[in-house]
């Protein structure tokens, strides 16, 4: 049985899909199960009475790091160790590029803990999604047609949720071929922040802007506009600051890889996932219908 955390998020619900496409028997773990989701069941990283049913029959785990546990020594390890107890065997985890070099991210301490562990385990180190744009950031584009992140002028390596979730199923359905492998899953091409803007602009038909903000304006911002917690506003900092750096644009071939087949651009997923931009116009409801 292999239980997948996270199992409603853009990554988790693309290795449901992929599980689910091959028959493989899969548990996901929720906050609130649903009453007619016999696959479901309750679970969550900080209450320990939701674990032993979660856990139960178990061998492989897909973790996932819910961005509220920044504390993740007091928060998530303690669950770690439980299905250590409970018998899972093999741990595959959604890291984050560079982990392994970002000392002071939670996936680098995790990352540490399982190589001690003593179990089975894959990481995942997907650089930055596609997805952050239409989800997180996607009001700012919706409503003030612009990208307000304090990358500069720095490359970041975008990927497709939908390319790491498949890259995770694969070791997921064969732990032993992907066992003590990092995988750094990364899309095509790297781009700057100001490309992103000049794909969104052709595909919106209106101009997206992208001013550079500093990292002050930039938690302002998240903080009171994006409404962020502070331990997800110091981790998108910190990966902001490492494409200002210069450090994020570095590219893998670990997508063709484990799958065989090119990455997601994000030119085509911009065209997949545009009604997240559209503004609320009659012209532009009529464009997504």
């Amino acid at each position: 049985m292999i239980l997948v955390t996270g199992a409603r998020g853009n990554v988790g619900s693309a290795v449901v899909a992929e599980l689910s496409a091959r028959n493989a028997p899969a548990r996901l773990a929720v906050r609130t199960p649903t009453t007619e989701a016999s696959d479901e069941v309750r679970f969550d990283f900080t209450e320990p009475q939701t674990w032993q049913r979660a856990f139960e029959g178990v061998e492989t785990l897909f973790l996932v790091r819910p961005p509220a546990l920044g504390n993740v020594k007091r928060d998530l390890l303690p669950s770690l160790s439980a299905t250590r107890e409970a018998g899972v065997k093999n741990v595959v985890f959604l890291s984050l590029q560079g982990a392994q070099r970002i000392k002071v991210v939670p996936h680098a301490t995790v990352e540490t803990w399982l190589r001690d562990s003593g179990m089975s385990w894959t990481f995942i180190r997907a650089s930055f999604f596609h997805q952050n744009l239409s989800t997180t950031h996607a009001s700012d584009v919706r409503e003030r047609d612009e990208i307000l992140v304090p990358a500069g002028n720095g490359a970041t390596a975008f990927v497709d949720a939908v390319d790491v979730g498949a890259v995770a199923a694969a070791a997921l359905l064969d732990p032993l071929a992907h066992s003590r492998r990092a995988y750094t899953v990364t899309g095509p091409r790297s781009m700057t922040y100001a490309q992103v803007a000049d794909i969104l602009s052709k595909e919106l038909t209106r101009p997206v802007r992208y001013g550079r903000p500093g990292l002050l304006r930039y938690i302002r911002h998240a903080r009171r506009v994006l409404e962020m917690p502070w331990t997800m506003v110091a981790v998108t900092a910190a990966i902001y600051t490492t494409a200002r750096l210069g450090l994020a644009a570095e590219l893998s071939d670990d997508v063709v890889t484990v799958l065989g087949r090119a990455p997601i651009d994000f030119s085509e997923f911009a065209h997949r996932e545009r009604s997240a931009w559209l503004h609320s116009t009659p012209n532009d409801l009529k464009d997504a219908s």
